[in-house]
């Protein structure tokens, strides 16, 4: 059978997973008209939890949008940008896009020289050299993040002792900048700076949550925005947030203990098929070389690749939970 057929088999077969996948993934119309009637009750109502929520929803519907639509060129590019910004390493667009083109051309020549095959070196170019780096960005975002979030509580709480003391706002993030170490002083120093470069609190605390774009930040910028409107004791407010964010950050820590068993067996699985091939190519180059030469040997090794991505996604889902 000619590899053709098969490669045109194997993208019909993942189209119509995709679809069917997006099928079920779109809105409800019965959980919209719920929320509707919720927000109708919320507004109408007389109890005193029901108008703080709907100070919530109001605080919350009206903070800017913290992605970009990917309807152009200048779009996708600020979103790469603020990407890489998140990473805190000054890493800008030309050097990412010079790392991915290059990274494409030498894997692409290197697989060319050895199998003869351009569109197979092509192909796997085009996967590494797009791949890898987004992998690297997504894994020092995380890693930045993840520290971050480890000590916002800590953060928190140096507001609120600040906030008890007597002094403003402005000054309490002052003191967070000198007494913490690592992103979360990074962060606080852009939001002071902002602010006395000119920028409101609100806009630049915006500007800081655009830039994480976690939760945990998110629910400081609301709180401040909701006591702006309704008044009462931001220092209890900022305390009983940092409680909540301490025993979010547990929860995560028990999640990922229960769920470390089915990423070590997802990980074996996953890297079972490219160990053994490498054992098998460094035994008899001969024989496993085919793979690279084989019209056919080619185009079921990209189906299984193609499989296994999906079974790996799916493993995935499975064990990531939202808190």
């Amino acid at each position: 059978m000619q590899p053709m057929p098969i490669m045109i088999l194997i993208f019909g077969v993942t189209l119509i997973l995709a679809m069917i996948a997006f099928a079920f993934t779109g809105p409800n119309p019965a959980r919209e008209a719920s929320r509707r009637l919720q927000a109708v009750k919320l507004r109408h109502s007389d109890s005193a939890l029901d108008k703080v929520e709907a100070q919530y929803r109001k605080a919350v519907a009206a903070r800017k949008p913290t992605t970009f639509r990917a309807d152009g060129q200048k779009s996708r590019r600020e979103a790469l940008r603020l990407r890489l910004l998140r990473t805190g390493k000054g890493w800008t667009v030309q050097q990412y896009t010079t790392w991915s083109i290059g990274l494409l051309v030498a894997i692409t020549l290197l697989i060319w020289l050895k199998s003869g095959s351009l569109v197979f070196g092509l192909a796997v170019g085009v996967v590494i050299g797009a791949g890898l780096p987004h992998m690297v960005v997504n894994w020092h975002v995380g890693r930045r993040l993840n520290k971050f979030i480890t000590k916002f509580p800590d953060a928190l709480e140096l507001l609120v002792r600040g906030l008890r003391s007597g002094l403003p706002v402005s000054e309490t993030l002052g003191v967070v900048v000198s007494e913490l170490p690592g992103p979360v002083s990074e962060e606080f120093k852009l939001v002071t700076d902002r602010i006395r470069l000119g920028r409101t609190m609100e806009e630049a605390l915006q500007d800081a949550a655009d830039r994480l774009n976690i939760a945990e930040f998110s629910f400081f910028c609301i709180t401040l925005a909701i006591q702006r409107e309704t008044g009462g004791n931001l220092a209890e407010t900022l305390a009983g947030l940092a409680d909540v964010l301490r025993k979010r950050a547990q929860m995560k820590l028990k999640i990922k203990a229960m769920s470390s068993e089915s990423k070590a067996s997802a990980y074996i699985i996953g890297s079972l098929p490219f160990i053994v091939f490498a054992l098998i190519y460094s035994i008899n180059p001969k024989y496993m070389g085919r793979f690279f030469i084989d019209e056919r040997l080619i185009g079921t090794g990209i189906g299984a690749f193609v499989w296994l991505s999906l079974g790996a996604f799916i493993m995935s889902r499975m064990i990531n939970f939202e808190i």
